[in-house]
C-alpha cells in the first residue's frame, strides 16, 4: 500500500457538463406547450426533432439522419434496414460494448467475432479471412478508436459486405478528414449521458441511401407521417417501401432534441476541450515502467473522451493491485480482462446469448487493458494529477514484480 501523504485525485469521474441554457430554455418551451411528441405539431410548425435531424445530417455531411430513442436502437434499427435477418451471420469487433452484438442478437441473428489489435481496433487481417461468412459488418469504433477505414472499405467493397458504423464513442471524429459514419452504408451515434452529445438516451442514424433512411424512418414508428421529416427522403420513396416495412418504435421525442441541439452547435469547442484533457493525460503516462500508451495514427482526429492504456504481460491480481491503489487515491480505472461483467466492461465470452469461439490475440489484450473516462468536468491540472497517481501506483507494483 502506498505511505505517508501522496496526492489524491477528490473529483467525481461520472459528472458532466451543465445541459447549455439554451438547451434548458428550449426545454421549457416544449414542456410549457406539451407537444413531446415528435409528431405533435400545429400547422406550420416545425418539431425539435426534425430540426435536430437537420442538423446533424449537415453536421455529419449526411443525405439523411433519423433521431432514435437510444444508440442501440440504432444498431437494431439499421441492421432491420439492410435485410438482416433471423439466422443471418453479422461480423463485429471482439472488443466492444455489450448493445453492439445485442443488437445483432434482439434479431436473431448471429455475432461473428473478429479479432482486436495492439491499436484496439478491429484485426484487418482476420476480418479478410472471415469475410466469407457474413454479408454485414457491424464495426465498432470501440472506446474512439478508429481503424484504417480506407483499407477496411476496401476489403469490405470488395467481397459485397455492408459496413454498419457503431459510433457511439466517435461523434466528431474522422479518418482522413472523412467523419466517423461516412464511410460505411449506415453510422449509428449515441447521446446517452456518457457521450459526446447528453441528452439521458438517444440516438442518430445516417445515411445517403434514400431506401435504407427510408425503411429506417418506418421502422422508427413514423405512422405514415413521414413528411414531417426534413432529413428524410422525398415521398415517393417511402412509396415503394412503407406496406412491407414494420413498426418497431424507437422515436426521439421533442425534449430530448431541444436540449441536444445546443450542444450540437458546440461539439466542436466540446471535441478540443476532450483533446486537451486527453493529451496532458497521454503525456503523462508516456513511458512510465510496464505501461504502454495506445499510439494514435495520424489519420486519425480522436475525441478523447475516455482514454485507454494497456499492462502488456501482466497476470490478473497485478492489475487488480493496480486498480486498487489507484481507487484508493481516488482515481477510477475499469479493467476489460475481468472473467466476470462489470459495469460496461463485458467480454466477447460472457455474452453467453452471442456463442463464440476462442480469440487468442483478443484474450492477451483484454488481459491488460485499462480504461479510464475523461469528463470534461476535469481541468487539466486534474488531468496533470491523475497521470501522475496511476504512473505512481503502476511504477509500484511493477517494480515489485
Amino acid at each position: 500500500m502506498t505511505t505517508g501523504f501522496p496526492e489524491r485525485f477528490t473529483g467525481s469521474f461520472t459528472q458532466q457538463d451543465p445541459i447549455p441554457e439554451a438547451g434548458i430554455a428550449a426545454a421549457l418551451e416544449v414542456l410549457r406547450h406539451g407537444r413531446l411528441h415528435r409528431y405533435n405539431t400545429l400547422p406550420g410548425e416545425i418539431s425539435q426533432t426534425a430540426l435536430l435531424e437537420q442538423e446533424f445530417a449537415a453536421l455529419t455531411g449526411a443525405r439523411y439522419a433519423l433521431a432514435v430513442a437510444s444508440g442501440g436502437y440504432a444498431l437494431g434499427c439499421a441492421l432491420r434496414a439492410v435485410g438482416v435477418k433471423p439466422g443471418d451471420k453479422v461480423l463485429t469487433n471482439a472488443f466492444t460494448l455489450a448493445p453492439v452484438p445485442g443488437a445483432i442478437a434482439s434479431l436473431g441473428a448471429v455475432p461473428v467475432f473478429v479479432e482486436v489489435t495492439d491499436s484496439l481496433t478491429i484485426d484487418l487481417d482476420d476480418l479478410a479471412a472471415k469475410l466469407g461468412e457474413a454479408r454485414v459488418l457491424m464495426l465498432s469504433h470501440m472506446r474512439g478508436h478508429l481503424c484504417d477505414m480506407d483499407r477496411l472499405m476496401q476489403i469490405c467493397d470488395a467481397a459485397g459486405v455492408t459496413v454498419i458504423e457503431d459510433c457511439a464513442h466517435t461523434m466528431g471524429a474522422a479518418w482522413n478528414g472523412v467523419p466517423s459514419g461516412r464511410h460505411g452504408a449506415i453510422g449509428c451515434y449515441s447521446t446517452q449521458t456518457y457521450k459526446h452529445a447528453n441528452s439521458g438516451e438517444g440516438g442518430f442514424l445516417v445515411t445517403d441511401d434514400a431506401e435504407t433512411a427510408a425503411r429506417a424512418v418506418m421502422l422508427s414508428g413514423s405512422y405514415m407521417l413521414y413528411e414531417r421529416h426534413l432529413a428524410a427522403p422525398p415521398p415517393e420513396v417511402f412509396e415503394r417501401i412503407k406496406y412491407d416495412t414494420p413498426n418497431v418504435s424507437g422515436r426521439m421525442d421533442n425534449l430530448r432534441a431541444a436540449i441536444l441541439r445546443p450542444q450540437l452547435q458546440a461539439l466542436p469547442v466540446q471535441v478540443r476541450r476532450w483533446n486537451e484533457r486527453y493529451k496532458v493525460i497521454e503525456e503523462g503516462l508516456r513511458a512510465a515502467p510496464g505501461l504502454a500508451i495506445v499510439e494514435r495514427p495520424a489519420q486519425e482526429s480522436i475525441v478523447g473522451s475516455s482514454i485507454q492504456m494497456l499492462l502488456p504481460g501482466w497476470d490478473a491480481p497485478q492489475v487488480q493491485e493496480v486498480l486498487h491503489r489507484c481507487a484508493e487515491r481516488g482515481v477510477e480505472l475499469k479493467w476489460f480482462g475481468a472473467p466476470d461483467p462489470i459495469a460496461f466492461t463485458s467480454r466477447y465470452d460472457s455474452w453467453r446469448y452471442a456463442p463464440s469461439e476462442p480469440l487468442p490475440q483478443t484474450d492477451r489484450i483484454l488481459a491488460g487493458l485499462i480504461d479510464m473516462r475523461l469528463p470534461l468536468s476535469f481541468s487539466l491540472e486534474d488531468c496533470a494529477l491523475i497521470a501522475r497517481i496511476i504512473r505512481a501506483e503502476v511504477s509500484a507494483v511493477f517494480q515489485q514484480a
